[in-house]
C-alpha cells in the first residue's frame, strides 16, 4: 500500500525536475541559417545596373556611422583622366589617415539620371569622415565631359581638384588594352588597335581614346570656372617610377600633414610596379592594372606622337609647366 502511494509522488517529482531541466538547458543556435537560400552577389554588369538606379551601395555606408563622423560633399575631387592613374593615386592618398575616400567611382556629375537625383543622393554616395578628415570621390570621366566643370563649380567654387596625367599616346594604348580585355573576359571580339587608329589611310582622330588624350581642349573647360591654383596635376608617369616625391606634392596642395612616407612603397618585381606597405601589411594594384600594351607598328605610333605634338604644347603653356612625354 506504501508502495503504490509513493509512485504518483516519483512520477510527478520526475515530471517538474524535467521541466526544470528544460527551461535551464542553453540555447543551441547554428553557426549557419538553417535551411536559408544561397544568395549571389550581382555581376559586374548587374551592380553598374543597381548603381545606375541608385539602389546599390556599399557595406560601410550600410553599418552605423562611428562617433562623431558622418557623410559629407567631398572636398577634392579625382577628375581625371581615364587611365592616367587615377586608382593608384587614390590608394596611395588613402595611406593618409586625414582622408576619406569614396570606394566607387560615383559618376554623379556626368551621368544624367544620377545628376538628376540631386546632392542628397550624391552625399549618401560619401564613406563617413571626422570633421579633421578630407572626403574625397574620384570619377576619371569628369575631366573630358564638357558639362562636370560648371556643375562641380555650381557645388562648391572652393573645392580642390587633382589631375593625374601620363604621355598622351600612352594613355591611348592603356585605353585601348582596357577595352580589350574586357571583351576577351567576356569572350567577344574585339578589333586590333590599328583598326581604330587608322581610317582611310590617316589616323583617325575620331576616335575616342584619342580625344580623350587631347588634354588641353580639356583643360580650357576647366579654367573657365576654376584657378589654375585650385588644381594639382600630378604626372602619372613618375608616379609610376617614383610614387613617393609626387604624393607628397599632393600632401601640400591638400594641406595635408606630411604622414605618407618612402617606406609606404617598394617595388614588386613579379609585378613590375610599385605596390603599398601600410601598417605591416601589403597590397598591390589589381592585375588589371599596368598590362602590356598591344605591339604598334613604329610608323603609326609616330603618326600619334605628331598628332599630339602642337596640343601638348599648348598644354605645357596654358598650365606653365612641362612633361617628358614624346
Amino acid at each position: 500500500m506504501q508502495l503504490s502511494e509513493a509512485r504518483p509522488v516519483s512520477t510527478m517529482t520526475a515530471l517538474v525536475l524535467g521541466a526544470v531541466l528544460l527551461i535551464l538547458q542553453p540555447q543551441i543556435v547554428p553557426s549557419h541559417p538553417v535551411n536559408s537560400p544561397k544568395v549571389e552577389a550581382p555581376s559586374e554588369a548587374g551592380q553598374k545596373e543597381l548603381f545606375r538606379k541608385g539602389s546599390l551601395k556599399s557595406d560601410f555606408q550600410d553599418s552605423p556611422p562611428l562617433n562623431g563622423s558622418s557623410q559629407r560633399l567631398p572636398q577634392t575631387i579625382i577628375i581625371g583622366v581615364r587611365k592616367g592613374g587615377t586608382r593608384a593615386l587614390l590608394e596611395m592618398l588613402s595611406l593618409h589617415p586625414g582622408i576619406a575616400a569614396a570606394e566607387s567611382e560615383v559618376h554623379y556629375f556626368d551621368w544624367e539620371d544620377h545628376y538628376g537625383n540631386g546632392l542628397e543622393w550624391y552625399l549618401s554616395q560619401m564613406p563617413f569622415s571626422f570633421p579633421h578628415q578630407l572626403t574625397v570621390e574620384k570619377t576619371p570621366a569628369y575631366f573630358t565631359s564638357s558639362k562636370v566643370p560648371e556643375r562641380v563649380y555650381n557645388m562648391n567654387q572652393s573645392i580642390r581638384l587633382l589631375l593625374i596625367l601620363r604621355d598622351p599616346s600612352e594613355r591611348v594604348l592603356s585605353d585601348y588594352t582596357q577595352v580589350f580585355y574586357n571583351h576577351v573576359q567576356k569572350h567577344k571580339p574585339y578589333p586590333s588597335i590599328e583598326e581604330f587608329l587608322i581610317k582611310d589611310g590617316e589616323l583617325n582622330v575620331e576616335y575616342k581614346a584619342i580625344n580623350r588624350s587631347l588634354y588641353y581642349f580639356h583643360m580650357q573647360n576647366w579654367l573657365r570656372y576654376f584657378p589654375l591654383d585650385h588644381i594639382h596635376i600630378v604626372d602619372g608617369d613618375q608616379l609610376i617610377r617614383d610614387p613617393f616625391p609626387e604624393i607628397e606634392k599632393v600632401e601640400r596642395f591638400l594641406k595635408l600633414s606630411p604622414q605618407i612616407n618612402a617606406s609606404n612603397f617598394y617595388f614588386n618585381k613579379t609585378k613590375g610596379f610599385y605596390c603599398l606597405r601600410d601598417s605591416g601589411r601589403d597590397r598591390c594594384l589589381h592585375e588589371s592594372k599596368g598590362r602590356a600594351h598591344p605591339q604598334v607598328d613604329p610608323k603609326l605610333l609616330n603618326k600619334l606622337h605628331e598628332y599630339f605634338h602642337e596640343p601638348n604644347k599648348k598644354f605645357f603653356e596654358l598650365v606653365g609647366r612641362t612633361f617628358d612625354w614624346h
